[in-house]
C-alpha cells in the first residue's frame, strides 16, 4: 500500500497532513487526514476520529481545534472520510443528505448496489489502520476511537466489537440506537436489508445487550441539539450501559447544539481522557 500527500501544513508543533490512496476495500480513491506531532520518540498513541453525516476528513481537521492539544500530548489523530466516493459509487437516488455519499454509517453493506463499495467497517477497522501503522508513526497497540453523530455511532460500535484493538472510546452526540431512529432505520435498512437481526452488530445498545463490553465510555451531548430526542437517544445508551455494568460518563452540556462549535468546546477533554488510557 502507498499513500500520496495531498497537503501538509505546519500547525502548532506538528504537521497536519491530508493523504489519498487507492482503497482495495472500497474500490475507489480515498482521502484521510493525519495530524502528526513533532519529536515523537517512536510509534505514538493514536486517536481515530470518525465524522458524521455529510462530512469529509476536512470537517474535523479544520473545525475541531484538536491539533494544539494533540501536539502537547504527543498523540497522532487520524480522520478518514465518511464514505466511498468517485465515479461508479452509488448515491441516494433522490439526492438525500442522510444516505449514500457522506453517509456510509461505518457498516459493511450487504445489499445491492451498496455492497460493491460501501464497506466502511472493514475500511476503518482493517485497511486504514494497517495503512496508518505501515506509513505513519502509529502504535498499533495504543489506539483509541472517537467520533461525532454518525461517527459517534461508528466509534461506539467499532470499539464494542473489537475492545482488544481499541483501548479507549468516546463520542460526541452519537446515534446511540440506530435501530430505533429514522436516520439509522433508513441506513441499516438500505445497506443491510430488512432483517433487523443483522442490524444488531451496528447498534451500540444492541451490542451491549448481546454481551459486548468495553472498560468505560465517555459521551458528551448538547442539550440544545435539535436531533437529541428523535435521532440520538442517549438515554437508551445510558440504560444499556447500566444493565451491562459498563461505566458510562454521559455529560449533558446545557446550551450546546450539534455543531462543531460543540465539538471544539470539549475536544480537549476527550483527547486528555484518551491520553490517560493510551
Amino acid at each position: 500500500m502507498s499513500i500520496i500527500t495531498e497537503s501538509a501544513n505546519r500547525c502548532f508543533s506538528g504537521t497536519q497532513y491530508v493523504y489519498s490512496h487507492d482503497s482495495s476495500t472500497l474500490g475507489c480513491r480515498m482521502r484521510f487526514a493525519a495530524y502528526v506531532p513533532d519529536r515523537l520518540e517512536g510509534p505514538a498513541p493514536t486517536v481515530l476520529w470518525l465524522s458524521g453525516l455529510t462530512c469529509t476528513e476536512e470537517n474535523f481537521t479544520a473545525k475541531a481545534g484538536a491539533q494544539r492539544v494533540a501536539s502537547e500530548l504527543g498523540i497522532v489523530v487520524l480522520a478518514p472520510d465518511t464514505s466511498p466516493r468517485g465515479e461508479g459509487v452509488p448515491d441516494d437516488p433522490d439526492g438525500a443528505w442522510d444516505f449514500g455519499l457522506g453517509a456510509g454509517f461505518y457498516v459493511d453493506a450487504t445489499e445491492a448496489p451498496w455492497s460493491g463499495h460501501y464497506l466502511m467497517r472493514t475500511y476503518v477497522e482493517q485497511e486504514l489502520r494497517q495503512l496508518a501503522v505501515a506509513e505513519l508513526p502509529v502504535d498499533d497497540a495504543r489506539v483509541g476511537i472517537s467520533g461525532h453523530s454518525m461517527g459517534g455511532h461508528g466509534a461506539l460500535t467499532i470499539a464494542l466489537r473489537s475492545p482488544e484493538r481499541f483501548r479507549s472510546v468516546s463520542a460526541f452526540a452519537p446515534i446511540c440506537a440506530p435501530s430505533f431512529c429514522p436516520w439509522g432505520q433508513k441506513a441499516l435498512g438500505h445497506y443491510l436489508g430488512a432483517d433487523r437481526a443483522a442490524w444488531r452488530e451496528y447498534d451500540a445498545c444492541a451490542l451491549l445487550e448481546d454481551g459486548a463490553r468495553v472498560p468505560e465510555i465517555l459521551v458528551d451531548q448538547g442539550l440544545e441539539d435539535g436531533f437529541l430526542g428523535e435521532q440520538l437517544m442517549p438515554e437508551r445508551l445510558e440504560d444499556a450501559c447500566k444493565a451491562a455494568r459498563v461505566p458510562l460518563e454521559l455529560r449533558r452540556q446545557p446550551g450546546h447544539d450539534h455543531s462543531y462549535f460543540f465539538v471544539a468546546s470539549f475536544i480537549e477533554d476527550h483527547l486528555r481522557w484518551h491520553a490517560e488510557r493510551l
